[in-house]
């Protein structure tokens, strides 16, 4: 699994936040590393430096699946570590919902097959 980390002008995207992010991203979905090609994180002061101390770090998340249409979710929050464990934390659910819907209709594409063999 691909993890690709960017930020805008005004967050400080320095490599010890970026490797942060893969680590808990990597952490988070190890299990989807068959499914999962990709995932960009992007990182985002929504105010800019304008308002210190609201809920302005957003963070979006984008899976690439094999086989199936991106997943993206984002969650704002006071902090980009907040924002970055959040966001993680929907695409986990995301994938877990996407993948197993996908092994679903597998499985009763497999029981039609038997049933029309």
């Amino acid at each position: 699994m691909q993890i690709q980390f960017n930020t805008d002008d005004n967050v400080d995207g320095n490599d010890v936040l970026a490797q942060h992010a893969q680590e808990v991203v990597r952490k988070a979905l190890h299990r989807f590393g068959d499914h999962v090609t990709r995932v960009e994180i992007h990182v985002s002061d929504v105010n800019g430096h304008k308002e210190a101390g609201t809920r302005d770090k957003r963070c979006v998340m984008e899976a690439r699946l094999a086989g199936l249409h991106p997943l993206a979710v984002s969650e704002v929050a006071g902090s980009v570590h907040q924002a970055i464990d959040g966001a993680t934390h929907k695409l986990k659910r995301a994938l877990d919902t996407a993948v197993g819907k996908m092994q679903e209709q597998r499985r009763t594409a497999l029981v039609a097959d038997d049933l029309i063999a």
